[in-house]
């Protein structure tokens, strides 16, 4: 029965059956690997397992609860960790052949923070490389594919971690998120992903360690944050990784916030919606799916809506320019000239660029500025609402669609509300909004600065008036 009920349980029904007794952290770790068994033939969402690993942590965590003792806010629940983000002991390959037998000696603070709170890692999920590309496809695994159509694309890069939740293997996944890389995936497989403002979410190593060349980039956009069936599950999981480190000079305290407490949202709020962004390409049936939700959405919270658009700067190619300045290129070319293994395109032109110093210069600049844009638009309203993204599922071996309903457009304009918000560190989260010929559609919530807890109490509000998509086709 347990098997059966599984897929569907939220993180805090796990947590709570596992930490009474009610049903043993092993009866849990069983049902989540009989879901993983029988989907990931299908989605391939998993770099690598770590099966010994969960099975030892799970029958250890019973013994403590056989004693009495007590246990953390995540006991029991089964959770799954991108590729991108260092577990001691498990392999972590970056998707990248220059990582394929790598495995870390540290884990990443947030899965520190998961292991004290009594989590049950059950691997790692697919990611393209080094997270370069918002998909699932590189040359060390097979493509991962989409719960909702296993021909298309979860998005990316934290596409096994999204695949995962989405077909029911586990209730929560972590990914990460420098240019919408939690958000995206999210809106794609029908889930919530939220991307807390910066320095809420502690890294290390990851992108702060200088002896990993590839993955030490990102500095100042990069993100960590829950994938989650629900808001709450998601909150859940930030109240386990949120709050600062010492060891990450980009944190923050978060004593301002009671994660799990998400408050109601206020009638009235001021909203402004942005259905496109300037003359970028958009699926017409998306926006029109997304104008519905904001309406619905608008009608019953009581919000005071304004259609709009984007300050007139154009920030991705700056988001652009501030990957490569922060990005190790010397010490990649010299890696990749050492082990002389195939890397993907992306990564290769990267390496292949050569960009004056004004352009690094041009790009802090342009991005001061659009900071400075979205603080003025902010002052006039409580949150921003946009579309996640301008298409459905695109095919799971593409980096991207190739046009957008028949018209051709340019790589990566068909995904251009995200990565604005990781130039100014805003909090923004995605809520699944709709299906589009049987896709699922996002619809993105941008905060003010630190204004996490209003993110998550739009998020939670529109939850529970929009439709529920119900589980894909392929699920456990």
């Amino acid at each position: 029965m347990l098997i059966e009920e599984y897929p569907t349980l939220s993180a805090r029904e796990i947590a709570t059956r596992v930490s009474s007794g009610a049903v043993s952290a092993l009866e849990i770790l069983d049902a989540a690997f009989a879901a993983l068994d029988k989907v990931e033939p299908e989605i391939h969402a998993f770099a690598t397992l770590a099966r010994e690993e969960a099975y030892a942590t799970a029958a250890a965590l019973d013994d403590r609860i056989a004693r009495g003792e007590p246990v953390g806010a995540l006991a029991g629940v089964p959770v799954a960790i991108k590729d991108l983000v260092l577990t001691k002991g498990i392999r972590t390959t970056f998707g990248s052949n220059l990582y394929a037998d790598y495995i870390p000696d540290a884990d990443d603070i947030v899965v520190e923070r998961l292991r004290a709170a009594d989590a049950i890692i059950l691997g790692k999920t697919n990611v393209s490389e080094f997270g370069f590309g918002a998909h699932g496809n590189n040359l060390l695994f097979p493509a991962t594919g989409n719960p909702w159509n296993t021909e298309r694309s979860p998005g990316g890069s934290s596409a096994g971690s999204a695949a995962a939740v989405a077909a029911g293997v586990c209730p929560i996944a972590i990914g990460s998120d420098g240019g919408g890389s939690v958000r995206l995936p999210a809106a794609l497989s029908g889930l919530v992903g939220i991307k807390a403002a910066m320095g809420r979410v502690p890294l290390w190593p990851g992108c702060r360690d200088i002896s990993l060349p590839g993955v030490s980039g990102w500095e100042s956009i990069e993100h960590i944050g829950p994938i989650a069936r629900d808001v709450a599950d998601a909150a859940l999981m930030l109240s386990v990784i949120a709050g600062p480190d010492p060891r990450d000079r980009w944190s923050i305290p978060c004593a301002d916030l009671d994660w799990t407490s998400i408050a109601s949202l206020p009638r009235g709020a001021k909203v402004l919606y942005w259905p496109t962004w300037h003359d970028r390409a958009i699926e017409q049936a998306l926006k029109a799916a997304t104008d519905k939700a904001v309406a619905l959405v608008a009608e019953a919270c009581g919000l005071e809506l304004v259609v709009g658009a984007p300050p007139g700067i154009d920030v991705h190619a700056t988001f652009k320019a501030m990957v490569a300045l922060e990005t190790d290129l010397n010490g990649m070319r010299k890696l990749l000239t050492e082990k002389s293994l195939p890397v993907s395109k992306a990564v290769t032109d990267l390496l292949a660029e050569s960009r004056p110093f004004e352009d690094a210069t041009d790009a802090i600049t342009a991005r001061k500025a659009f900071v400075d844009e979205i603080a003025k638009v902010m002052s006039g309203c409580d949150f921003i609402l946009t579309p996640t993204l301008s298409v459905t599922a695109f095919g799971k071996d593409q980096d991207g669609p190739a046009a957008i309903d028949g018209k051709p457009i340019a790589p990566y304009e068909w995904c251009p509300f995200t990565s604005p918000f990781n130039l100014t560190g805003q909090p923004a989260a995605s809520v699944p909004c709709g299906l589009v010929n049987g896709l699922p559609v996002g619809l993105q919530i941008i905060g003010p600065h630190l204004g996490d807890a209003k993110v998550l109490s739009a998020a939670a509000a529109f939850e529970a008036v929009l439709p529920k998509l119900g589980r894909p086709p392929i699920h456990a």
